[in-house]
């Protein structure tokens, strides 16, 4: 019996609180970053690592309570300042791929807020999985705001 491969895309848009250039160093700068992408306070750090450069890598890896490793690997392949962002990145479950994905992230200036478009083009071994995602996503964006809001627009 083969692998089943689901393929899915999906866009989340959402108007975050601030100018571009501060949408732009939530995703550009690793402790912002860090402060709306840390989802899952019982999951322990192992690796993190954030070099946010075209060519450059991001790793991140976490121990669940279980013991299960979770890891993300995602290489930068755009980037073009307070503009758009392309990124590719997989996702492994005890060292093995549970999804691959493209993602664009694109910033649209509206007076004191910021258009954020999100495009993720995946392909998921398991459907479930992408349903998984595509919601967590979303939940991530909402911390995004929150952290916006919390931090001050110093750009």
């Amino acid at each position: 019996m083969g692998v089943t491969v689901n393929h899915r895309t999906f866009v989340i848009e959402r108007d975050l609180p601030g100018s571009v250039a501060h949408a732009f160093r939530f995703w550009s700068d690793h402790q912002l970053k860090r402060r709306w992408t840390a989802c899952h306070p019982d999951w322990q750090v192992t690796e993190d690592h954030f070099d946010f450069d075209v060519g450059g890598a991001e790793r991140m890896t976490w121990r669940m309570p279980d013991g299960t490793e979770q890891a993300m690997r995602a290489h930068y392949l755009e980037i073009h300042p307070r503009e758009r962002i392309v990124y590719a990145y997989t996702m492994l479950t005890a060292g093995r791929s549970i999804s691959s994905s493209l993602v664009t992230v694109e910033f649209t200036g509206r007076g004191a807020t910021t258009l954020m478009t999100f495009t993720e083009q995946a392909v998921f071994g398991d459907p479930r999985d992408g349903d998984i995602r595509e919601s967590g996503t979303g939940t991530g964006f909402d911390r995004l705001s929150e952290e916006m809001v919390a931090t001050p627009d110093g750009l």
